[in-house]
């Protein structure tokens, strides 16, 4: 069999795709889109930086509410992907790690096993979550680790999963229904009340989202200064919006910078953003706060490590990894480090760590388990596929 791998961690929102060999992955977005400037045209992928004015783009995802749901659509994005224009693949010569969401529906992974094997005719596959090779990748790193609770938090919900010896603890396993998608339609939300109509804008406003929220350490002190008067305000920012002839992604500038350029420039669009910056963020740990009645990451977790058995607890709190696009935010590993460690019991430390690229996580332990001696032992070969059909993948399910 040929050593050589395959990955593609296929989240909702983008998919992260490359061989065993690439230092990094390309990150695609995972979904098709149209634009209001170019009607004849669907962007499929990360071909949106050949659009010239992103404004009002209308987005088709083969995920709903974090399960596949649209083939058609995936299987495009999955064609683009595969093809010499992205990421080329000798399928026939090449085995496949591919991530699935937890709880994932029987009749979903059938479907997916059928188009691998007999539409792409990958030579084996590996059907996985996120969560396993995050796990690998931090035991990888840790070896004397013998538990570890990874807490992924992307587009479409958060979940917090206890592994124990390299194992799912299933009974442990929590989902709280809050992602980075609710984040950024609560701030389109926000802004068109308070400011300018951007209920139309996703792609800009979620862009504006990455660039300038932030997880408060300290909610009440945040908010005090919020409401002063600049410059004694160190939050508030003036966001420029792309205009798509000179400006391509939103601008930063602080409230000086911005009364210099408007005497200059009279026509740019400009938000105001104050408190948006740390309230957006916090529905993670409080979803309570626009009407999800669910507790936040930080009782999750608690409540995770409590499902768990008694001997295992220790070591669950001193190795919570934090993946996923929301662990991007700055200031969430000290967050959420003095939110557990505020509700754990005293005698346990607390250790929290969010990767250099909680997005890349998941995909770079793919890339080291395609590695692993024991690798093959794991997969299922097409051999076996024809033989035995769906059944045969049942091993993946453990």
């Amino acid at each position: 069999m040929n050593t050589k791998s395959y990955i593609l961690d296929n989240g909702a929102y983008t998919a992260k795709v490359g061989h065993t060999d690439d230092e990094t992955p390309k990150i695609i977005p995972n979904y098709i889109m149209k634009a209001k400037s170019e009607r004849r045209r669907t962007f499929i992928g990360d071909q949106l930086s050949e659009c010239r004015d992103k404004s009002g783009l209308y987005f088709m995802l083969g995920f709903q509410k974090g399960y596949l749901l649209n083939w058609d659509i995936q299987k495009t994005v999955w064609d683009y992907i595969f093809s010499k224009d992205c990421c080329k693949a000798n399928f026939l010569e090449m085995p496949l790690i591919v991530t699935e969401p937890y709880f994932n529906f029987s009749s979903i992974q059938e479907g997916m096993t059928e188009m691998f094997f007999e539409e792409y005719e990958f030579q084996a596959l590996l059907r996985t979550n996120a969560g396993n090779l995050s796990c690998y990748h931090y035991q990888h790193d840790k070896p004397s680790t013998k538990c570890c609770l990874v807490v992924e938090t992307g587009y479409s919900f958060t979940h917090i999963v206890p592994y124990i010896l390299q194992k799912k603890f299933k009974p442990g396993m929590l989902r709280v229904n809050v992602g980075g998608k609710i984040l950024t339609n609560h701030l389109k939300e926000v802004i068109s009340y308070r400011q300018l109509h951007v209920m139309e804008e996703t792609y800009v406003m979620n862009q504006c989202k990455e660039d300038l929220c932030f997880m408060s350490t300290d909610f009440d002190r945040d908010h005090k200064i919020a409401k002063m008067k600049w410059p004694k305000n160190t939050i508030v920012r003036d966001y420029v919006l792309p205009d798509y002839t000179t400006v391509n992604r939103g601008i930063i500038r602080t409230l000086d910078e911005t009364s210099v350029s408007r005497t200059i420039d009279k026509d740019q669009q400009v938000l105001r953003m104050n408190n948006e910056r740390f309230t957006i963020p916090e529905i993670l740990f409080h979803p309570n706060d626009i009407g999800i009645p669910q507790m936040g990451i930080s009782e999750a977790i608690i409540l995770s490590i409590n499902l768990c058995p008694e001997e295992t607890r220790p070591h669950l709190y001193n190795n919570i990894i934090v993946t996923g696009g929301n662990g991007c935010f700055p200031g969430f590993e000290e967050r959420l480090t003095k939110e557990v460690r505020a509700l754990a019991p005293d005698e346990f430390d607390v250790s929290v760590t969010v990767p250099e690229n909680p997005i890349t996580y998941a995909w770079h332990g793919g890339n080291l388990l395609s590695k692993d001696p024991d690798f093959f032992s794991l997969v299922v070969t097409k051999e076996e596929y024809d033989e035995e059909g769906f059944s045969a993948c049942h091993r993946f399910d453990v």
